[in-house]
Formats: C-alpha cells, structure tokens, sequence
C-alpha cells in the first residue's frame, strides 16, 4: 500500500461543520451497540413467540455477536475495497434492511439467520465510524469528538436492557428490531448528505482478497464467539462441542497471527501494534469492554432472578448511570488539557476498582436506590476510561493505519466484552455452588440460629391460619427460600470482588501510555 502525497491533506477541510458529521456518525453507531444488548431481555419472550426453548432462543444472541465479531476485524479491508463512505452507507442500509426483516420473522430458523445479517452488516459501523472521526476532527479537538463517541459506546449497553424491558413489557419483541427502520432511514440520509472521504481515503490502493487471512480470521473468532456466548449453558470445557470450538478457536486466531506477519498483502495490517500507544490503549480499552458489558449484564441478571424486578424495573437500574457518563464526558475532556492523559485513565480505573468493591458487599435486602447509587458510581469512572484510552490509542499512530488501526480497537472492545460477559456469568455459577457449600453447614438442626429461624417462620404461619401438622415443612421451604437467595447473594458479590481486582490490576500498566498532556484536548499523532 502506497503512502498518500505529503500534502495529500494538509489543507483538507470537511465541507459541513465536523460536529454534524460526528452526530451523524455516531447516530448509526449507537443503533448498532444498542442492538447488542437490547435482545437480552427480550429472549424469553422470542422464545415463547417463535415456539422455541430459551437455549435455542440465544442462538439468535449468538449469530449477531459471531457475524459482528468476524466483520469488525476486517471492515478496514471492506472499506478499503469498497470505499470509506460507500461502505458506511451500504452498513446502514442493510443493518436496517435486516432489523426489518428481524421483526417479521415467523420462525426461529429466519430470526436467527436475519440476525447474522445483522450483525455481518453491523460489524462495519463502529469502526467506520471512528476512522470518519479521526479524518474530520484537526489533532487539537479530537479528544472531545471522541467524547460523542464515548456516549455511544457507554451509554447505548446501558440504555439497551431499559429499552427492551420497556418495549417488551409494553407493546412485543418484534419492536426492539422495528424501532432501528425509521433511525436508520434517518442515518443514511443525513450521513449521504455531510460524509465524504478526504483525499488520501481515496487515492489509497486498494488491497487484494487474502482468502487464508480470511479463513482463519472466520474460523478463529467465530468459534470463539460460539465458545464464549455457549459456554455457560453446555458446562464448557465438560462439553465435546464447547471443546472443539476452543481447539478450532485457538488453531484459526493463531495462524491468523502467524499468516498476517508473514503476507504479502495481509487483510488485516498488524503493524498497527507496532505503535506502543496502539498497543497499549487496546489492552485498556479490553479490560474496559469487559467490566463495562459485564455490569451491563450482572446488575440485571441480580435485580431479576434474585430480587424479583421486572425487565423494566432492572433496566431502570442502569438508566441513571448513563446520564452520569453524559455529564461526566465533557467534564473529562477539560481536564485532560491539564492533566495527562495516563493519569486520568490510571484514576478511571481506580475509581472503578473502589466502585466494584463497594459493590461486592450486596444483602438480600438491598433497595432499589442504592442498586442505582452502586451503578452510577461503576458508571462514573467509565467517563475517566474511554475518551482519554481512545484519543491515546490513535495519539501516534500513522494515518493510513488507522482504517486497520479503528477496527482493531472496536474488535479488543467487543470480543472481551463477550469475554468478559461469560466470565461473570460463569462466575457466578461456580461460586453459587462454593457458597452454598459452605452455607450448608450452617442450615442444619444441629445448628441453633438455623432452628430458631425454623420455629419463626412457623410462628408466622399459624398466625396466619395454617394448620399446625403442615407448618413445619412450609417453614423449612421458607428458609430453604431464604438460604438460596443467600447464596445467590453471595455468589454475585464475589464476581464484583474479581472485577475490581482486574481494575485494580489495570492500574499500574496505564503508565505504559504515552506521557504527553493533550493540547487543546489532544495531542498530535504522526502525520504523513
């Protein structure tokens, strides 16, 4: 690939105004992430609607998040085959095209096929996206661009579950794929209209199909994607086939790293990790995915199967932590023209570390306010983590990487975001069974406090009319109620316990970034 002309973009300016082209970027973008997250509450329903077990009702998650994880990887190539602008636009149709096509599924088969479109086509707008912005913004004002984006990426998993607890609980299932039509006709008309690519976009040769580069990558992360999203419900490695897509997972991303540092025209140009920063900023922005979609899970998943809230009532836990990120962000890109970068992230993910940790000291009769207090603060120190990681990551790196540069950096979000979601919820069964264990010794006749909460309970029903011969039995079911949620309890304050030790164990390798203060919101990045 040949470099553009030194003055290929020297004097380059988008025709419209870049905060426009940004909103219009980023407006597919969260339509994009927000469909990552707001299937999950609606599973249940689909799987009732469509005549399907829960467990075959996931393979509709699970197709989105295979084809989405393979596209994200390669959309550099895509763009550079098709044209920046070009591809953008054809993203945005066909994710909408399919979102209509979702919504009008009769069968589980269709949904799920529908569903691979979808994410195939999906996969293409975040990192679209950030290399538009990247090309838009001068140096001196891309970190609060990146601030746009940050609302998107953080806010759309945690606006997702309230979204679809609503729809579903108010109207169907099949509206959380209709509600994309008319925000998609809206994106491809306004990104038609102020998107354009700049010279040196189009004047980049244009790469060749590397099929082995594509093959492994395929293989590699698809059976990766299956592995992590199927894991938990197949007893994972006790699983012959969680076992073979390991392997395959394993061989495909291994000689995809081996066959693009040796090809001549690889589909993807790993030099990108050459640039420390690069390197680095997608290491952190990795732990990031994986505690920001982990939460966006755990929290739910408690307020629900343990405290007994509605889809709506759990998503409700989440919404006021994303207008925190909202204020937070501009905040933050105002004192990164003060502090350096690496210490605003080395305190996001202090900050996050404390947050967790308080968290991991749940009761069973915690309220709904401190649910939401615990979130907000997670939520908090999110704004100290994704705009100054991003404007790092792309601080050095030079500027015909970064179409490869941008689909790395969403592909390190994304896939330890899944990692990060089947750790917790792995997690939490594991330690489900090491609590009730131990709790176990302690719920026995031979153990006074276990028998006094037995004769309590059965003073309380024959206050209220049972008969005195069946008070017994109901009272042990009662505790055996109490004893559960205990141990469920327990479960999910361990798994906040281990996410806070892997902010806190993040913490020390931020000094790994780049030193620099950013001027005037960011620094200056290598120029051609």
């Amino acid at each position: 690939m040949t470099n553009p002309p030194a003055d290929a973009g020297t004097d380059w300016k988008p025709r419209y105004n870049p905060w426009l082209i940004a909103i219009s970027v980023t407006l597919a973008a969260f339509m994009e992430i927000l469909d990552t997250t707001i299937v999950n509450v609606a599973l249940p329903h689909i799987a009732g609607s469509l005549s399907a077990s829960n467990d075959e009702a996931t393979w509709a998650l699970t197709s989105y998040l295979v084809a989405n994880g393979i596209v994200l990887t390669i959309s550099g190539w895509l763009s550079n085959l098709l044209g920046r602008k070009r591809y953008f636009l054809i993203c945005i149709a066909m994710f909408t095209v399919c979102s209509f096509l979702c919504g009008i599924a009769t069968s589980l088969g269709e949904l799920v096929v529908f569903r691979l479109m979808q994410g195939f086509f999906g996969g293409g707008l975040q990192p679209n996206q950030q290399s538009i912005i990247l090309d838009t913004f001068p140096p001196a004002r891309r970190a609060a661009a990146f601030g746009v984006t940050a609302i998107a990426t953080i806010v759309a998993p945690i606006l997702g579950p309230t979204l679809g607890g609503l729809i579903t609980d108010q109207t169907t299932w099949r509206w959380i794929f209709f509600i994309n039509v008319p925000i998609g006709i809206l994106a491809v008309f306004v990104n038609f209209l102020l998107v354009e690519d700049p010279p040196w976009v189009k004047n980049r040769r244009r790469r060749g199909l590397d099929y082995i580069g594509l093959s492994l990558i395929t293989l590699g992360l698809g059976c990766l994607q299956i592995m992590m999203d199927r894991g938990e419900d197949d007893n994972w490695f006790g699983s012959s086939f969680i076992v073979v897509m390991a392997v395959l997972a394993f061989l495909g991303i291994t000689g995809a790293i081996g066959w693009l540092l040796i090809a001549k025209k690889p589909i993807v140009d790993l030099d990108v990790f050459k640039d420390k920063n690069f390197a680095a900023g997608c290491a952190m922005i990795g732990v990031t995915g994986a505690v920001l979609y982990a939460s966006a899970v755990v929290i739910p998943q408690l307020a629900q199967q343990v405290l007994g809230y509605t889809a709506t009532w759990a998503g409700l836990i989440l919404s006021p932590g994303g207008i925190v990120v909202i204020i937070l962000i501009p905040l933050v890109g105002r004192l990164m023209t003060v502090v350096q970068a690496r210490f605003v992230v080395a305190t996001g993910f202090f900050v996050m570390g404390c947050a967790l940790f308080c968290s991991s000291h749940l009761a069973p009769n915690i309220d709904f306010s401190t649910l939401v207090l615990m979130r907000s603060w997670q939520a908090a120190a999110l704004a100290f983590l994704f705009v100054p990681i991003s404007t790092i990551t792309y601080l050095t790196l030079p500027r015909e990487l970064s179409g490869d540069g941008a689909a790395l950096f969403s592909m390190a979000r994304n896939v330890s975001g899944s990692i990060g979601i089947s750790t917790a919820t792995a997690l939490v069964t594991r330690r489900s069974q090491v609590e009730q264990s131990y709790l176990s010794e302690w719920a026995s006749p031979f153990h006074q406090p276990y028998n006094a909460l037995v004769a309590q309970y059965e003073h309380s029903l024959l206050a209220t009319g049972h008969a005195a011969g069946s008070v017994h039995g109901l009272a042990v079911g009662e505790v055996y109620q109490v004893f559960r949620t205990q141990v469920a309890v327990l479960a999910y304050s361990d798994v906040f316990l281990f996410f806070s030790l892997a902010a806190f164990f993040a913490v020390p390798f931020c000094f790994l970034l780049s030193g620099k203060k950013a001027a005037g919101g960011v620094g200056t990045r290598h120029v051609d």
